[in-house]
């Protein structure tokens, strides 16, 4: 998925209610960009980390910019705007790049389903069972080469294993579709010392046969795209 817009650099001033940050540009200038992530964003908006925002000139939106990149000291990237996963996904979908999912011609976004959701992707194929992904952004790395998920307490997050569970109850497959966002990770686990609600609702709903898949990006100024499974460790 490349961006839209040629993305700038800039540095974090702060980032404050959830989905605002304070950025300075190279040429000094203090601009508002707007940050695509409900999460905690644990160690990923400390002042002065070099960021990339993607400007645009479209009249509905209040903000000018939009932060989507950090760039570490490493050379390595995170991807922080979670609405990325679903957009890149849908294409790698489409084009049945994802081996477990491959016979899956038909791929519909947003589907209604169980008690007042919507599952990221309903895949279906005449002659096999209808397909529910569920997709998560991760972001969150406290260990060299480790990624974990969630990077806060997320009681949507372990509603929507619930219904996938229920999903597979019906007769469906059902998808827990982890995407890391993450150039410098290896391995993928769940933080379970962060919600320990959400690590038990994943057990339960892998032991009611919810399939697991996790997938690692290539990230880069110009674009992001989905790369190769990533170990799970869980």
């Amino acid at each position: 998925m490349r961006f839209q817009t040629d993305l700038i650099p800039a540095r974090l001033i702060r980032r404050y209610k959830r989905f605002l940050a304070d950025c300075q540009l190279e040429d000094g200038r203090e601009v508002i960009a707007h940050c695509a992530n409900p999460g905690s964003m644990m160690g990923l908006a400390d002042e002065g980390i070099k960021i990339w925002l993607e400007p645009n000139d479209d009249p509905k939106k209040k903000l000018k910019y939009g932060w989507r990149l950090i760039e570490h000291e490493n050379g390595h990237f995170t991807g922080v705007d979670t609405s990325v996963p679903n957009r890149a996904l849908r294409v790698t979908l489409e084009n049945r790049e994802i081996q477990e999912l491959s016979g899956y011609h038909t791929v519909k976004p947003e589907v209604k389903y169980g008690e007042k959701s919507r599952i990221d992707f309903l895949l279906t194929q005449e002659g096999l069972p209808d397909c529910y992904v569920e997709v998560k952004s991760v972001t969150l790395s406290r260990t060299n080469g480790q990624a974990e998920f969630p990077d806060s307490v997320t009681k949507r997050g372990a509603k929507h294993l619930e219904e996938l569970s229920n999903m597979v109850a019906q007769g469906h497959r059902a998808v827990m579709l982890y995407l890391v966002q993450r150039t410098d990770c290896s391995t993928f686990s769940l933080a379970d010392d962060i919600d320990p609600t959400y690590h038990q609702a994943y057990l339960d709903a892998r032991a009611a046969g919810v399939e697991t898949i996790c997938l690692s990006t290539q990230i880069s100024p110009q674009e992001i795209t989905i790369a190769d499974p990533i170990k799970i460790d869980i």
